[in-house]
């Protein structure tokens, strides 16, 4: 359980607050331990769930390797995907970054273990993406190059990456925890992992849809988490409802223009 009394000291880097408090966010909850996880995600249950995940992932990954999918490919199709799905993984790595300041500064273990698990989740995704773009080019390391060159400089992820920078510097968590999943996640994954790769699974051998399979799964799972989360914050109060409405229609409308 999160502590709160008997601190013997304020942090030294933000003395207005104490180590955790309530103040770090607009939004107001009478008790911060009524949102509950409908996952059940406590640690023991969250390691071997993604302990299972993972081993499934690992047989996906080795069959398409030895068989060369992603690398046989044609030539355009190799493009697409350094272009597209390749530099996600610095976006993902963003996301581990945006949830980890919510474990960090959020109030209440029953929201705050969430969020290392989501921080933790994001890194596996990004793992899985630069394995995606090693079986590209047959583990030379060119594809990771070209997606973070992508990443870095290409017009259509600038929008992207600038949310995700903005995101760094936002200071109230809950609002970075709705910006990031709401609506940056909301957007993205349905695009990328259904859309964009129904449109080029075929072209692999289905190598593709397999090899994300996880990112599906994930996102299918956290979206309860989410919603829940929500749901208990809006339902507290009408001014919590406004806040996180306004929240969300911010960085909805930022987020279409990226």
């Amino acid at each position: 359980m999160q502590p709160t009394a008997n601190f013997h000291y304020r942090p030294l880097w933000d003395p207005q607050h104490a180590l955790y408090d309530k103040r770090r966010t607009a939004l107001v909850m009478a008790d911060w331990y009524s949102f509950k996880d409908p996952r059940h995600y406590y640690y023991g249950v969250y390691t071997m769930t993604r302990a299972r995940q993972g081993e499934g992932a690992d047989r996906q990954f080795e069959f398409a390797e030895k068989r060369q999918l992603l690398a046989q490919a044609d030539a355009g199709v190799r493009e697409s995907l350094q272009q597209v799905l390749v530099p996600l993984r610095h976006y993902e790595w963003g996301a581990n970054m945006n949830h980890s300041y919510c474990c960090g500064y959020g109030y209440g273990t029953a929201i705050t273990q969430p969020f290392i698990y989501a921080a933790m989740d994001r890194l596996g995704i990004a793992q899985y993406l630069s394995r995606v773009g090693l079986q590209i080019d047959a583990n030379s390391g060119r594809a990771l190059d070209a997606g973070k060159e992508a990443w870095l400089a290409h017009p259509a992820w600038q929008g992207v990456r600038r949310l995700m920078e903005n995101l760094f510097v936002t200071k109230d968590w809950f609002e970075v925890f709705v910006a990031q999943n709401l609506v940056l996640d909301g957007l993205l994954y349905p695009l990328i992992y259904r859309h964009y790769v129904n449109a080029h699974s075929a072209a692999t051998g289905n190598a593709l849809a397999m090899l994300t399979e996880f990112m599906n799964e994930w996102f299918d799972e956290n979206v309860r988490w989410v919603d829940a989360t929500l749901k208990t914050a809006a339902d507290e109060s009408p001014a919590n409802a406004e806040l996180l409405a306004q929240w969300y229609a911010s960085w909805r409308d930022q987020a279409v223009q990226a």
